[in-house]
């Protein structure tokens, strides 16, 4: 086969390692890739939220399945085009992929569905939100309507904050995104990622995972897209698991089903649980970045098989075979994220790097400069580890780390915590 994977990150360099690994996967090509994924497959310059230039190149290239990869292609309605144009795709319709690009759609659909979530209003002027804050108090969240890039979520400590992050979002800090504001209950708990397979009937989970989302050790200072994860989440036991899909998941997808946007793709469930009890954050409607990588090494090379299996309506047929394991990936990001940060630094040791099932350097934000890899993006690096015990996967992946020669880089040295101080 010839697959076509769309994106550039951390997130597309592992989804290509895990394709890779199985036979039916001949050409490879990721557009537009990046200096990590340049060393196994094809890199291509492509506009891909430009659904008749994916459609044209797929088929120039005689691509036979097309994973995309981020939201925003998903949100611009690619994978119709290439529905459209009879090119197997995996990936929800533009229509599903409200689920993300709209926070007060995903609201309406739980609503609907009578799915347990956090409690909220939504707003187009910043006078009513303000009210609205100032009747419910803080702690608050304040969310961009919008796709922000993981960065449109504001969790409000005081009212003032709250009030600050208001005038933020309608003053254009979002961009387009923040036009439209929801704001939430602060809901207690531990939160966790929950990964299903949907092929507009079936439902198939595929794994757990828990994100770091604050920049720093100790989960302080601002929101990021992700410092680090790790697989599988404690938290979620096999009676949360089904209470996730017996009361959120299935709720859900018969929605989409009844309203006529059946969802076709993976679908990331964002759970708060508290004593048991789960409750939806957001949908996602792609894989977690940095969730996808520690999913990837586990999962391997039937990750392609589950996805055909997915694009194709046969997810009744299909089965994941887990093994008993653990891993977890740290994120090397550059001095200054999420703020502003300089791009253009060398990094040093990749090179001599052992590189197996167990033990991965994914790329995000690289590029190449005289035959060294440099540094071009904010998340730049995630180190990803997998043992028989999250311990033994933690230590593996902090000693891949302290190989890398990259001063201008950073991390969290906490990764793993809540779970590793539970056990």
């Amino acid at each position: 086969m010839n697959i076509l994977i769309l994106g550039s990150g951390g997130r597309e360099h592992s989804l290509a390692w895990a394709v890779m690994q199985n036979p039916k996967c001949d050409r490879l090509i990721v557009a537009p890739g990046n200096a990590g994924i340049a060393e196994i497959a094809d890199c291509a310059a492509l506009d891909i939220e430009d659904g008749s230039a994916v459609v044209t190149f797929a088929e120039e290239m005689a691509v036979d399945f097309v994973i995309v990869g981020p939201e925003a292609p998903l949100a611009a309605g690619v994978s119709d085009r290439l529905r459209a144009a009879g090119v197997p795709v995996f990936g929800p319709s533009g229509a599903a992929a409200r689920l993300e690009a709209s926070k007060a759609f995903t609201k309406q659909i739980c609503d609907a569905a009578g799915a347990p979530t956090a409690a909220y209003g939504h707003f187009t002027d910043a006078a009513a939100a303000k009210a609205y804050v100032q009747a419910q108090g803080a702690p608050i969240v304040i969310k961009a309507d919008g796709l922000a890039a993981g960065k449109g979520v504001i969790i409000a400590e005081t009212e003032a904050d709250a009030l600050a992050a208001i005038d933020d979002m309608f003053g254009g800090a979002f961009g387009a995104a923040g036009a439209e504001v929801v704001i939430e209950e602060f809901m207690q708990g531990e939160e966790a990622s929950f990964f299903v397979l949907c092929d507009g009937e079936t439902v198939l989970p595929i794994g757990t995972a828990q994100d770091h989302k604050r920049v720093g050790d100790g989960d302080t200072g601002p929101n990021t897209g992700g410092m680090g994860a790790y697989s599988p989440a404690p938290v979620m036991t096999h009676e949360v698991t089904q209470k996730a899909l017996d009361q959120i998941v299935r709720p859900t997808m018969a929605e989409m089903v009844r309203q006529g946007t059946p969802y076709q793709g993976v679908l990331f469930v964002g759970l708060m649980i508290e004593d048991g009890q789960p409750r939806l954050v957001e949908y996602n409607v792609r894989f977690g970045d940095p969730e996808c990588q520690v999913l990837m090494l586990r999962l391997g090379a039937q990750v392609l098989d589950l996805m055909q299996a997915c694009a194709e309506g046969r997810l009744d047929e299909a089965q994941v075979n887990w093994a008993d394991d653990h891993a977890m990936t740290v994120v090397l990001a550059s001095q200054g994220y999420p703020g502003a940060y300089e791009k253009g630094s060398v990094i040093r040791g990749l090179g001599s790097m052992a590189e197996d099932s167990c033990h991965m350097v994914f790329h995000a934000g690289t590029g190449r400069d005289t035959g060294q890899f440099i540094a071009t993006g904010g998340r730049v690096l995630a180190v990803t580890a997998r043992a028989d015990t999250l311990q033994a996967a933690r230590d593996s992946a902090y000693a891949m780390l302290d190989q890398i020669d990259w001063p201008e880089g950073f991390c969290r040295r906490d990764i793993g915590w809540r779970a590793l101080s539970d056990s």
